[in-house]
């Protein structure tokens, strides 16, 4: 979190650097008084007000132009050493100044460069121009300790800053990634209860138009089995309110306390979904072959939910008598597989305008590891299959009950 003072420095630049130049000028100016004996003092004050007017007026560009900054600092430091001026911090306090502003808006080996260019600059002509008398590390180990301190203060708060950057960056980073993941979810989740919706209503509704049929068609030569199939047609309209009312909770959200807590559907409730096809003159012969094994609630519900898909495919787009599903149990997989004598069936994909059901079981079955194929076959009629894994738990995604 930023200081009161670095958002006062950050709004007004301009006039936090013009009054760094002039502080930097007076200093400039105080420190060129100071020498090591009375007779090597300056010969003019002239030179000197120029060389600090040029070296600290030159600050008013360090944010622009950092490195012509450093550059006319250090030859206005030097040409000072040279007139006989000992190098102290308040001479090179301008030329610090810069150093820092280059070490922060550049790299290290810039700042390294321009470091040692300077510092040769100003010793050479502390060294080789000034008059005689002055201690040799006054005009370099000083000046090279005093110009240093700006550069690495500098380099360390530029990694501040870039470390900042990146954290902010890596912030922003992992929020968008939370965003996509959580969308990602919401789209499988909609996905899931679409599926859920077309499986239920495509099914109930089906077998209810079939029913309403037959009994139209037997009201006036065999009104005796009317009230059966009557009876069969409230049962399958009161499954489908149940079952819609189910998944249309999962909507709710967590923690409602009239959240539904039904079972999801399994193929314990095949006998059921048999039934209710023989009321519209679909027999429906089921065969078990292996051993039966336990299955995860989400390979169960997959499983259920394509033998109904499947059925309802037979009632309402296939000319047929009967249907055969064959349940196979092998050590490790699950086959489904629906078969019937029919005529005509619906198309392998569905066309505009058309309903998902085959798209809706080859999702449900690849949701959970699984391979579907459906197709006409060689004899006549239609036949999906399905393979689904015994034990999907590494693939296979978190199911909820509808």
């Amino acid at each position: 979190m930023s200081t009161p003072w670095q958002r006062y420095a950050d709004e007004h630049a301009r006039t936090v650097d013009t009054m760094a130049a002039v502080l930097l000028f007076a200093s400039f100016l105080l420190g060129s008084e100071i020498t090591m004996s009375a007779g090597s003092q300056p010969r003019a004050a002239g030179p000197t007000i120029a060389l600090a007017t040029v070296g600290c007026g030159a600050l008013l560009w360090q944010r622009t132009r950092p490195r012509t900054v450093v550059a006319v600092g250090a030859a206005a430091t030097a040409a000072a050493a040279g007139l006989g001026q000992l190098p102290t911090p308040l001479l090179l306090g301008g030329l610090m100044l810069a150093l820092y502003r280059l070490a922060v808006d550049t790299d290290r080996p810039t700042a390294r460069r321009y470091y040692f260019a300077s510092l040769a600059l100003v010793v050479t002509a502390a060294t080789v121009l000034a008059p005689a008398g002055v201690p040799w590390p006054l005009e370099t180990v000083s000046p090279a300790a005093w110009l240093l301190l700006p550069v690495v203060a500098g380099n360390a708060v530029r990694l501040q800053s870039a470390y900042l950057e990146a954290v902010h960056a890596r912030a922003e980073y992992a929020e968008r990634r939370r965003e996509e993941e959580a969308r990602h979810r919401v789209a499988e989740e909609r996905m899931r209860i679409a599926r859920e919706l077309h499986d239920v209503v495509a099914h109930h509704l089906a077998l209810a138009n079939a029913q309403a049929g037959t009994a139209a068609h037997l009201s006036r030569t065999h009104p005796d089995q009317v009230h059966r199939i009557l009876q069969d047609l409230a049962g399958t309209t009161a499954s489908a309110l149940r079952e819609l009312k189910a998944t249309v909770g999962l909507l709710r959200q967590t923690g409602d306390p009239d959240l539904p807590l039904a079972p999801s559907p399994g193929l314990d409730r095949l006998p059921e979904l048999t039934d209710a096809c023989a009321s519209v003159g679909l027999t429906v012969h089921v065969s078990v072959e292996g051993s039966p094994r336990s299955l995860t609630a989400g390979v169960d519900l997959t499983a259920y939910r394509i033998v109904q898909e499947a059925l309802t495919n037979v009632t309402k787009h296939a000319v047929a008598e009967a249907a055969y599903v064959r349940i196979g149990w092998s050590r490790d997989r699950l086959t489904l597989t629906v078969t019937d004598d029919g005529t005509a069936t619906a198309p392998a994909e569905p066309a505009q305008g058309q309903g998902f059901g085959l798209i809706g079981m080859r999702e449900r079955a690849q949701s959970v590891g699984g391979a579907f194929t459906a197709g006409h076959r060689d004899g006549g009629g239609y036949e999906v299959t399905a393979r689904l894994p015994l034990y999907p738990a590494a693939t296979e995604p978190e199911e909820r009950n509808p």
